[in-house]
């Protein structure tokens, strides 16, 4: 394992996750679909925003706090669903779930783990989020939402940007479902890399290789495999008239994962939205997709607070979470920032990615002159182009 604590920021977790992993894996969370547009937009959005400082203002311990979906979180940092985290470190979901416990922030479990829901709750003290895709269909999925209610998760998040997987080349040009299939001679011109990460090997096979899928249990096949999400994906994708069953099951808040515009925000609004992520799927699906910087305020206006609004996708430093926070957002969710630590060491990873975003808070809240990240508002920045 590296030593995560020589980290300075979240490009040298990413480093080190990049040595360890095989590409295969590395480049299933770096990357993004097609030509990566998309992935490389949501870091310029950023990148364009300037801050608008009050000097000389004496801020000693500038406040994080922030209420989330009445959740008391530590800072303005929740950690996004990712999927299938155990191929990055045997640990995987649950060693994100005690970092973000030990941090006083929350976490969100991807529908795509490889470990089972009841285990990740367990994993946690602090609150939890249970990410859901119609994966096996709906009975699979009802099932899976029932025990997400029964081991305590307090928000059902509905990913509404999945119609089909994204076209993710480098996963491809990797041999990612050669790697994941059963056919030994199609997996051998794509050995070479596993091989030459044996630290990773040696890990991934005293887990037990590949896992199936045990939030993702198709009546009467068992748990799905994880080579056929892509597949179930397509088929069993979500649309607006899938709420009315959901609600008959899941009776908590709902948060909504996925708008870009103001009309799909207002149609979150319509079906009982309690919060809404503004995504793009960190560039993973729709290509070209605008950066979800840019359309913040969109969004933000349109709700004019009627849900929270959070924001997801090329949130990589402490500034960028103020920057998010000034546009509109309430908090951001981090999803490859926090694996890079995963992937690169594991829980202490985890825990590095997420002591790097507090000490880049307060830093930059004290350089700013702000005293809290709830006083934040577009007048402390100079926002993106259109």
């Amino acid at each position: 394992m590296a030593n995560v604590a020589r980290a300075v920021n979240i490009a040298d977790l990413r480093e080190m996750a990049r040595r360890r992993l095989p590409r295969a894996i590395f480049d299933y969370v770096d990357g993004g679909a097609e030509d990566e547009t998309t992935l490389r937009e949501n870091r310029r959005a950023f990148e364009e925003v300037t801050f608008r400082p009050r000097q000389s203002l004496p801020v000693q311990n500038p406040d994080l706090r922030v209420r989330v979906l009445d959740h008391d979180l530590a800072m303005p940092v929740i950690l996004a669903p990712v999927g299938y985290l155990r191929m990055m470190h045997p640990e995987g979901e649950l060693a994100a779930a005690r970092a973000a416990a030990a941090a006083g922030l929350l976490c969100v479990l991807s529908t795509v783990s490889g470990h089972p829901l009841e285990a990740f709750r367990a994993a946690t003290t602090g609150p939890a989020w249970f990410q859901l895709y119609l994966l096996g269909g709906r009975d699979a999925a009802a099932a899976a939402i029932e025990r997400a209610r029964n081991a305590g998760f307090s928000a059902l998040v509905v990913t509404i940007d999945v119609y089909v997987a994204g076209m993710r080349e480098r996963d491809l040009h990797n041999g990612t479902p050669q790697l994941l299939g059963n056919n030994l001679l199609d997996k051998l011109p794509y050995m070479p890399q596993v091989l030459a990460r044996p630290e990773w090997l040696i890990d991934f096979l005293r887990d037990g290789g590949i896992h199936r899928l045990p939030n993702v249990v198709v009546p009467g096949e068992g748990p799905m495999p994880l080579r056929d999400v892509s597949t179930e994906l397509f088929r069993s994708s979500f649309t607006w008239d899938d709420m009315s069953w959901i609600r008959e099951i899941w009776p908590g808040p709902i948060v909504f994962k996925g708008a870009l515009s103001a009309d799909d925000a207002r149609r979150c609004l319509d079906h009982g939205a309690a919060a809404i992520v503004v995504s793009n799927h960190g560039g993973r699906q729709l290509d070209s997709s605008p950066a979800t910087l840019r359309v913040l305020p969109e969004i933000a206006a349109a709700v004019n607070g009627r849900a929270e609004i959070l924001l997801d996708g090329g949130v990589r430093r402490g500034v960028d979470v103020i920057k998010a926070i000034c546009l509109g957002a309430k908090a951001v969710l981090i999803g490859r920032a926090y694996a890079y630590g995963l992937g690169a060491g594991g829980e202490n990873g985890v825990a590095r990615a997420v002591q790097i975003f507090r000490t880049d808070l307060v830093r930059n809240l004290r350089l700013l002159g702000c005293p809290s990240v709830r006083d934040l508002d577009a007048s402390y920045v100079t926002p993106p182009r259109r």
